[in-house]
């Protein structure tokens, strides 16, 4: 299947990885988020998953951006330049600290679209965690390859007012942490020669995911007995270093929520969250 050049071969194609929750990564993560790391048997926060069931493949096996090269599980996208834009997340229970879990994973889809900055190519990755022979989280991420062109600077939507916010002032060192405990290569977030000269990025790029987790942080943060259900977001344009941004939110309904990321220029991420 590997040798096809058809985007639509790669639908279907599955694949599994196995992982401990291993204490000692999950206090890298807490350390990297400036948080309290939970021990043997309790929950892990949410979105610490994405820390987990990183496939090590060696160097030989990566593309010049620091990403596995396409073209084996993932579908080709020669020339074209990686983005994380978004997904859902479900919480069925908790993931557990020190215990083994597998994620099971699917491409669902592979759509080619033309956008405001040239072609692009969508991939939908469903990924199902399961823990103890029972499904934890079940997400679905969604990947864009896309053609080389100036990234969005701003955005012009206005930023709703917030019921809660944290300010956070990220630096190379937090980005290369958060790099590391995810076992993430991409070169934008830690290497700026490539990230400006190369993707054409005015600084080093803060992760999509990290955005995610900080808005995801300061909602449990504000409301500490809610239990999230469904996450459903998506990136609106890049935050850069040395950018300086706000993760807040407000409670729309009893159950609901809207999370973002943003600073001076407008949104960068916004979401959704059911809770209960």
């Amino acid at each position: 299947m590997a040798a096809s050049q058809d985007p639509q071969a790669w639908v279907g194609r599955t694949e599994s990885a196995f992982d401990t929750l291993d204490p000692a990564l999950v206090n890298r993560i807490a350390a990297t988020l400036g948080q309290a790391a939970p021990t043997a048997n309790e929950a892990l926060p949410p979105l610490w998953h994405w820390a987990f069931f990183q496939s090590p493949l060696p160097a030989s096996e990566l593309g010049a951006d620091g990403h596995p090269a396409r073209g084996g599980f993932m579908p080709p996208a020669d020339g074209r330049q990686r983005m994380w834009a978004g997904g859902v997340v479900e919480f069925h229970q908790p993931l557990r600290v020190a215990l083994a879990a597998e994620r099971r994973t699917e491409i669902e889809k592979v759509e080619d679209k033309t956008g405001r900055t040239g072609e692009l190519r969508f991939v939908t990755l469903r990924h199902d965690y399961h823990q103890a022979g029972e499904l934890a989280v079940r997400e679905w991420q969604n990947v864009v390859y896309r053609a080389p062109s100036p990234p969005r600077t701003s955005h012009p939507e206005p930023v709703p007012e917030a019921q809660w916010s944290q300010h956070v002032e990220p630096d190379a060192t937090l980005l290369f942490r958060y790099s590391a405990v995810t076992f993430n290569g991409h070169r934008i977030h830690y290497d700026h020669v490539y990230a400006t000269e190369v993707e054409g990025y005015e600084g080093l790029v803060v992760h999509g995911p990290l955005l995610a987790t900080l808005a995801m942080q300061a909602f449990g943060a504000a409301n500490p007995q809610a239990v999230p259900v469904r996450l459903t977001y998506r990136g609106l344009r890049p935050l850069v270093l040395p950018q300086a941004f706000e993760v807040a939110g407000r409670c729309v309904a009893h159950d609901r929520a809207e999370l973002w990321a943003a600073n001076d220029a407008g949104m960068a991420q916004q979401a959704e969250l059911i809770f209960r």
